[in-house]
């Protein structure tokens, strides 16, 4: 059976469904009861942390989307601004509440302004054919976030139910692992029409590869100790037990949209590269740690 062709009016209608169905958590359906908070903070510490302060950072992350893609269309304003923001800053203050249980110092975003470099894209994305590479990459950019907090949430998820801690799986975790589905949801479905409805030329395509496969990042992972904090996360939660696996699932899409035509090329080089270094970052701080103790 055919999977129905991807069209704005059916974007349109998901993100319209994703705010109805899917309101921000109430902050006061969490129960913060926790049987042995220790034994979870020994687990889930550093993961935690940086996952609270990723969801946080979304009011800088909106100011930036104004900047960065000028003029954008009702549906993606629908999205990030009365939809996806909302329930990412509940996320947000539903694991730094969870932090503060566990007698953890309260989360640190990082909510300056845009940086330099997105002024930059800002002031190109005026150009209609530039601002539509942009908006590839946006898409691209949200979707393997979106995929990495899906398996982050599930590992948390599932060990938290080994470990008998219930309320903080039910109402926590879970409670925001269901939301983040629709978000993926929403930017491969957009980047699957630009691709389908041949918004981009050949030549933006290309382009779109070679800024992809320069500047690809990991979320949060905006200076050195936060890479390997992102490995920490990696290697804490199991994902980088088999990495690339892991890799795999977050870059599936883009690897289908940029790469399908590159025979053997199941996960992008650049992907695998970026979550490589992290674990190994967060391996060495450990290994240095250890030596000095």
């Amino acid at each position: 059976m055919t999977a129905p062709r991807v069209d704005a009016t059916r974007i349109h209608e998901h993100v319209v469904r994703l705010g109805e169905k899917f309101p921000p958590v109430d902050l006061a359906s969490a129960d913060y009861t926790i049987k042995d908070a220790a034994a979870v903070r020994r687990r889930f510490a550093g993961p935690l942390d940086y996952m609270a302060r990723v969801e946080m950072e979304v009011e800088r992350n909106v100011l930036e989307l104004a900047v960065m893609l000028p003029g954008v269309s009702e549906t993606d304003r629908l999205f990030y601004a009365d939809v996806w923001a909302p329930q990412e800053e509940q996320h947000g203050v539903l694991l730094d509440t969870l932090v503060q249980h566990l007698g953890l110092p309260p989360t640190q975003p990082d909510l300056d302004g845009p940086t330099a470099s997105v002024r930059v894209l800002g002031a190109l994305a005026h150009i209609p054919a530039v601002h539509e590479v942009i908006r590839l990459l946006y898409y691209l950019t949200g979707a393997s976030t979106e995929k990495s907090a899906m398996l982050a949430y599930s590992s948390m998820s599932a060990e938290l139910e080994a470990m008998g801690e219930h309320a903080l799986k039910r109402t926590v975790i879970d409670a925001i692992k269901v939301q983040e589905p629709g978000h993926f949801a929403f930017y491969r479905m957009s980047a699957q029409e630009m691709i389908e409805t041949g918004v981009l030329k050949p030549w933006q395509l290309r382009l779109a590869r070679f800024i992809r496969s320069k500047a690809f990042s990991l979320v949060g992972a905006t200076t050195p100790e936060r890479k390997a904090d992102f490995g920490g996360v990696l290697t804490g939660l199991g994902l980088a037990d088999d990495l690339e696996r892991t890799v795999r699932d977050v870059s599936r899409l883009e690897h289908h949209l940029l790469w399908a035509e590159r025979q053997g090329m199941e996960v992008p080089a650049y992907a695998f590269k970026a979550f490589r270094d992290a674990a190994d970052a967060y391996r060495e701080r450990v290994a240095t740690a250890t030596l000095a103790a």
